[in-house]
C-alpha cells in the first residue's frame, strides 16, 4: 500500500509539472510565428529622397558658382572700390519705409539724371557744401567758378552779383557784339580809374589825359556818365553825381 501511495504522488507531481511547462509554452509568443516588420525608407521613397539631396547639391553648387562670377565681373575685393557696369544704364532707387522711390540716381551713355528734392556736392576734407540745387535756387559754394569755354557763360535772364572783377594780369571786358550796352543804375554809374589816359573809341567823345609836367597846373575833374543808349559823356564833376543835371545831352543823340 505505502508503494502504490508513492506511484499516485508521483504521478501527480509528473502531472502537475506537464500542466506548468504546458502553461508557460502559451503564454510566450513564438518566435516563428511572429510577424517582422522594416524599418527605414525602402522603394520610391528612398528614390526620391535621393534625388532631392542631389539637386539640393547642385543647386548649392551653381549658387556658388554664380556668386565667384559676380564678384569676379564686378572687381570686388577689399582694397579696389565697387564697379556697377550695365550696356544700357545703371540706376540707383531710394525708397523710404513705405515704399515709395525719394529719389532716384540714372547714369546712361547719353546723360547723368538725378531726381530728387535736393541735390549737394560736398567737400570731401570738410563737408562744405560746393553746389546744390533744388526748385527754388541752384547754390555754389566753392571759392572760385571758371568757366573756361569758349564762348563764355550765357545767362537767359539777369545775374545779380555785387562785384566784377577780372583775373589778375588779365582786362575786364564788356561787350555787346550785336546790340548795345545798357548800364543802370538809380543812384548813377560811377566808374573809378588809375590810368593816365581814358580811350573811348568810336564813341562821339573826346579823351581827357594828365601829364606829370602839369600835376601843380589846376585841372578840371570830370565824371564819366552812360545815356540809356550806351553813349559815354563827361559831366564836370562836383560834390556829388552830375550825371542827372547834364543828361540832356543823352537827348541830342
Amino acid at each position: 500500500m505505502d508503494r502504490s501511495t508513492n506511484l499516485d504522488i508521483e504521478e501527480l507531481k509528473m502531472t502537475r509539472e506537464q500542466y506548468i511547462l504546458a502553461t508557460q509554452q502559451n503564454s510566450l509568443p513564438r518566435a516563428e510565428n511572429a510577424q517582422l516588420y522594416p524599418v527605414g525608407i525602402y522603394g520610391w521613397r528612398k528614390r526620391c529622397l535621393y534625388f532631392f539631396v542631389l539637386l539640393l547639391l547642385v543647386t548649392m553648387i551653381v549658387n556658388l558658382a554664380m556668386t565667384i562670377w559676380i564678384l569676379k565681373v564686378m572687381n570686388f575685393t577689399v582694397d579696389s572700390p565697387l564697379v556697377l557696369q550695365s550696356d544700357r544704364n545703371v540706376t540707383v532707387n531710394a525708397r523710404n519705409h513705405m515704399g515709395q522711390l525719394t529719389g532716384q540716381l540714372t547714369v546712361g551713355a547719353d546723360a547723368v539724371e538725378a531726381q530728387c528734392k535736393r541735390f549737394e556736392v560736398r567737400a570731401n576734407e570738410d563737408g562744405r557744401v560746393l553746389f546744390s540745387a533744388d526748385e527754388d535756387e541752384i547754390t555754389i559754394g566753392a571759392e572760385k567758378l571758371r568757366v573756361t569755354g569758349t564762348e563764355g557763360a550765357v545767362f537767359g535772364h539777369s545775374v545779380e552779383t555785387p562785384h566784377i572783377r577780372a583775373e589778375p594780369f588779365q582786362d575786364l571786358r564788356l561787350e555787346s557784339p550785336t546790340r548795345s550796352l545798357i548800364m543802370e543804375a538809380p543812384r548813377g554809374v560811377q566808374i573809378f580809374l588809375n590810368a593816365d589816359t581814358i580811350r573811348l573809341g568810336n564813341l562821339p567823345t573826346g579823351s581827357f589825359s594828365s601829364s606829370p609836367s602839369s600835376s601843380n597846373a589846376q585841372q578840371t575833374v570830370y565824371e564819366l556818365c552812360v545815356c540809356p543808349n550806351g553813349k559815354l559823356y563827361l559831366s564836370p564833376a562836383g560834390v556829388g553825381s552830375t550825371c542827372q543835371s547834364s543828361s540832356n545831352i543823352c537827348l541830342w543823340s
